[in-house]
């Protein structure tokens, strides 16, 4: 006999990356196609080093500005996938977005179509005999391999104004959920077991500038990026330092969390980064603390209407 049943709705927040700064389009898409700059990025964070089973995250995104007529748009693609123990969460979306001046910056509106796809690997499911917290018949958790996809939907407003830049968005409007069913057995009957995984909605704030200090060859870059998902706020603010347009460097606050410490290289188009989080709270007896590795390059378009075609590769602005 097989009895269906509900068993509850799993949900998880999209990964916080203290290289917020330089991939912005991963959480807005109005921060595609800001410049005359095809940007691509890609990197991963490891978080928790010495944890078992910690996540660990991919992000790789891209985007271009282009004309149709007299007016801009920007385009980009984003791809993550973070894998939690036997959770896998992957996402691909395609994004857009339209410029238009105002009071003498730029304000972009952006909109990001996607497709989720989740997996839990629940035939790899232990559990110990001495686990006082689990029972091997626990029918909370599925017992075999499931998955399934969910349409995702973000958007978001970006205004640039000279050395000042801000933003404002919500990923997952629509509340997607990826549903499956799992036949888990029990007492000899066997149950179909309907389960969800699904993000929650989340609004994030970022902002920051570039700061030329008079008279020298350094930059002072302060950022900063809020999100919320009305249950669970996290922040993070860093200050960098940029020289010569080509090194920076930089530390950072994530709120009741960790401080970070950052550096990069731009050179020739080509874009290398690294961060590291030393936890301050308790995970830190346990945890050596998180990593971040990010690379990239960018090629410089010419928009304009005497030759669209021209293109070079400089050192990202």
């Amino acid at each position: 006999m097989i009895v269906t049943a509900w068993t509850g709705i799993f949900a998880q927040n999209d990964v916080l990356l203290t290289h917020y700064f330089e991939v912005p389009s991963f959480y807005n898409p109005a921060a595609t196609g800001l410049t005359d700059l095809v940007r691509i990025r890609a990197g991963s964070r490891l978080q928790w080093v010495g944890i078992d089973n910690a996540p660990v995250a991919f992000v790789g995104v891209a985007d271009t500005p282009f004309k149709l007529g007299s007016k801009r748009f920007g385009a980009g693609v984003a791809v993550r996938q973070e894998k939690t123990g036997l959770f896998t969460d992957l996402g691909v979306s395609l994004q857009l977005s339209y410029k238009l001046k105002l009071l003498g910056g730029i304000l972009s509106v952006g909109i990001q179509p996607g497709i989720l796809s989740d997996k839990f690997r629940g035939s790899e499911v232990f559990i110990p005999d001495d686990d006082d917290y689990h029972e091997e018949t626990d029918e909370a958790i599925p017992r075999s391999d499931v998955s399934g996809t969910a349409f995702d939907l973000g958007a978001g407003v970006w205004y640039t104004r000279r050395a000042f830049w801000a933003g404002v968005s919500c990923t997952h409007i629509n509340g997607p959920r990826v549903s499956f069913s799992s036949e888990n057995s029990s007492s000899g009957e066997e149950k179909l077991r309907t389960y969800e995984f699904g993000p929650a909605r989340t609004l994030y704030l970022m902002t920051g500038g570039n700061i030329a200090i008079k008279n020298t060859l350094f930059e002072v870059m302060p950022s900063m990026l809020v999100m919320t998902d009305f249950t669970y706020t996290r922040a993070i603010a860093t200050a960098r330092f940029r020289y010569k347009k080509l090194i920076s460097a930089g530390v950072g606050y994530r709120h009741d969390d960790a401080v970070s410490l950052t550096l990069g290289v731009d050179y020739k188009g080509f874009y290398f980064g690294y961060a590291y989080d030393y936890p301050i709270t308790e995970i830190s007896h346990a945890s050596s603390g998180s990593h971040e590795i990010f690379a990239g390059y960018s090629v410089k378009l010419d928009l304009s209407d005497k030759n669209r075609h021209k293109q070079k590769s400089i050192r990202i602005m």
